[in-house]
């Protein structure tokens, strides 16, 4: 389990409200997320939990409640300026360039830090020479650390689900987050597979100190990760709190060993006892 450094909150989640039509995806919800934990978000199959990672990273924009990063109102914002504020995600349907090798869509990630200038750009020599070198030496770390150099250079679209789900979480430590939201990063895994990706994920969160010490984001680690996920080992194991969602409402928030002893959640979601 992580250890947590500070309760303040990193994100804000303030009485946010989606519907589709006369389908409501998300009522009210309040959730914080705090600097230095991992928190899991649970709950059945059309809970609403992918509905609220796409409103925190503005692919939804909800009709009711605010959500907060650090002092920044971002709930109107589109999601390429919410992921230059520092947050960036994983999909539970892997969403990556499958005609590019896993390095290249490491380095498409990259994008958000280049200047926009164009003449800047056209200029490779001298300084955007030496920027361009930062930024392969910051994949080639990431490749690295997620042991992907015998992919490195493999079509994405070739490649086994497992390895697309490590290049997916590969580009999303690429965009250098100060917030992680990963959806089921496990989700088609075998034992072995999970076992791993929960290792990469306790990584990312404490850090790796000067094993990478050109690279912050994995040197200094990620302290704050936002993770849904159905495999309740996992999430009892790595998770500080636990919110869990039912129908679009949340119904429990709490440490692992109080979620497993409510009997709201159990009825919900974990299966009441015979």
């Amino acid at each position: 389990m992580a250890t947590k450094s500070s309760n303040g909150a990193k994100l804000r989640i303030e009485d946010v409200s989606l519907s589709f039509g006369g389908l409501q995806a998300l009522g009210g919800i309040n959730v914080q997320v705090r600097e230095g934990e991992i928190l899991a978000i649970i709950g059945p199959n059309g809970a609403g939990k992918t509905c609220l990672l796409n409103c925190i990273n503005g692919f939804y924009r909800p009709q009711e409640g605010n959500i907060i990063f650090g002092d920044k109102e971002i709930t109107r914002l589109p999601s390429h300026k919410i992921a230059k504020l520092g947050i960036s995600r994983t999909f539970q349907n892997i969403q990556l360039y499958t005609g590019l090798t896993t390095l290249d869509n490491l380095m498409a990630a990259r994008h958000i830090h280049l200047k926009p200038n164009f003449l800047a750009g056209a200029i490779y020599f001298g300084p955007e020479h030496d920027k361009e070198i930062r930024h392969r030496r910051v994949v080639e770390d990431i490749i690295d650390f997620l042991e992907m150099e015998a992919i490195r250079k493999k079509i994405v679209g070739s490649l086994p689900y497992g390895q697309r789900k490590r290049v997916d979480l590969g580009r999303a430590l690429a965009l250098e987050p100060k917030l992680l939201l990963l959806d089921e990063p496990m989700a088609g895994m075998n034992v072995e597979e999970k076992e791993d990706m929960a290792r990469f994920i306790i990584d990312i969160f404490e850090g790796q100190g000067e094993t990478y010490p050109d690279t912050p984001v994995l040197r200094d680690g990620v302290k704050s990760i936002v993770l849904i996920e159905h495999d309740m080992g996992v999430v009892m194991d790595i998770a500080d709190r636990i919110v869990v969602l039912d129908f679009g409402l949340k119904i429990a928030e709490g440490t692992p060993k109080q979620i497993m002893a409510d009997k709201a959640v159990i009825k919900a979601y974990l299966g009441e006892e015979e």
